[in-house]
């Protein structure tokens, strides 16, 4: 049979957060990086047009690349006449010159250069349509279901999307993964000296270019991660901050001007670290219940978990929260220790149940034979049978 036990060991409640998150944009999204729980949620699966938020997965597979020793942060690339002649945000890169990968990606990743990214696609791929399939192919990698890229800067293409969720994911992906080319995303400007890279070349353009990410101007500031405008798309952040050991990633999507982007951005990665707090509830290792065991060298087993159970929530939501576990009753010894034996159960309004697992905490061997006497008796006298 299945054992239940519903407790009230936390009185606790996750209210709606309309309040504190009622925002202008069209499609917003608030994680926090450890677990990637989603904290607030606005049409976050919605398919959108990214703009240069798509620069986000340009960058990760530029990077995957230094990793992988195919290229390195010296090599150089000639810009074509395609990326020369690119609109938009530019790094202003000059015609036939040859550019290192470390300057293509600051151009890329502080000012925005659509010509960067076109210099680093040809570069890596031969062509920017052989770089944008390493771009969906990674998509598909990261479980970014409501994402595809047509190109590597997200000018206006047909059936060029990205979802929230889905820059949370790539966002996550680079910061974990990538934590020694984490630190241009909070440069807050680059200076180019333009040229063509020749020993003729005597009379360089010297071009400073500011990062338009607004949470890095903010007190405390940000450290990440892209900005993004087009006439389709709105203006657009994908943003990170880190206060104390909490992360949170934000996308707020379709604001109307750069300065309620920015004014937008600051109050709602502002009000995320107010309104939400990091709750430890069980420790690894630490008994949760005990479950029976049947026909072993004890009569039961504390059940514990494999990691931490950690939640964000706001610090007066403090009813409606329930805890509960199962398992199939009683256990048959042998148990081992770590072997998953039943689910712990966390139930918070208004969010889907959260299940974890139940492991054994410690061993339980097979009673000898005395102790099998003793409980086939217990059944003759009592009619209580193990599951099977």
């Amino acid at each position: 049979m299945l054992r239940y036990l519903l407790a009230s060991l936390f009185a606790l409640t996750l209210l709606a957060p309309a309040h504190a998150f009622d925002t202008p944009a069209r499609t917003a999204i608030l994680i926090d990086y450890d677990t990637g729980e989603a904290l607030y949620e606005k049409d976050a699966d919605k398919r959108i047009p990214p703009a240069s938020m798509t620069k986000l997965m340009t960058a990760a597979v530029v990077f995957d690349q230094l990793k992988s020793g195919k290229i390195t942060m010296d090599t150089k690339f000639r810009v074509s006449e395609n990326a020369w002649k690119m609109q938009g945000s530019k790094m202003f890169v000059e015609l036939g010159s040859e550019i290192r990968v470390e300057d293509l990606l600051r151009g890329m990743i502080i000012q925005s250069g659509n010509d960067a990214c076109i210099v680093l696609a040809e570069g890596i791929s031969g062509s920017e349509q052989a770089f944008v399939a390493l771009m969906n192919a990674k998509a598909r990698e990261l479980g970014m279901n409501d994402s595809l890229f047509q190109n590597t800067t997200g000018w206006p293409a047909e059936n060029h999307y990205m979802s929230a969720r889905d820059l949370t994911k790539v966002t996550r992906y680079i910061i974990s993964t990538y934590p020694d080319y984490f630190h241009f995303y909070s440069e807050k400007e680059f200076t180019w000296s333009a040229g063509t890279g020749l020993p003729s070349d005597a009379d360089k353009k010297t071009i400073s270019q500011g990062n338009r990410n607004p949470l890095l101007y903010a007190t405390p500031p940000g450290d990440g991660m892209k900005t993004g405008h087009t006439e389709e798309a709105g203006y657009c952040l994908t943003g990170t901050e880190k206060r104390g050991d909490q992360r949170m990633i934000m996308v707020i999507t379709g604001l109307d001007s750069e300065k309620q982007r920015a004014q937008e951005a600051v109050r709602f990665m502002d009000a995320a670290f107010k309104e939400f707090r990091r709750y430890d509830f069980f420790s690894v290792g630490a008994p949760i219940a005990e479950a029976e065991v049947w026909n072993g060298d004890a009569a039961s087993v504390a059940m514990t978990i494999k990691e931490p159970l950690r939640l964000y929530l706001t610090p007066d939501a403090r009813q409606g929260l329930k805890v509960s576990y199962a398992y199939t009753a009683p256990l048959q010894a042998p148990v081992a220790q770590g072997q998953e034996i039943g689910q712990l159960f966390i139930d918070i309004p208004g969010k889907d149940r959260k299940t974890v697992s139940l492991v054994a905490a410690g061993p339980v061997a097979e009673t000898g034979i005395f102790g099998r006497i003793a409980n086939a008796l217990s059944i003759e006298l009592f009619g209580y049978e193990p599951a099977s």
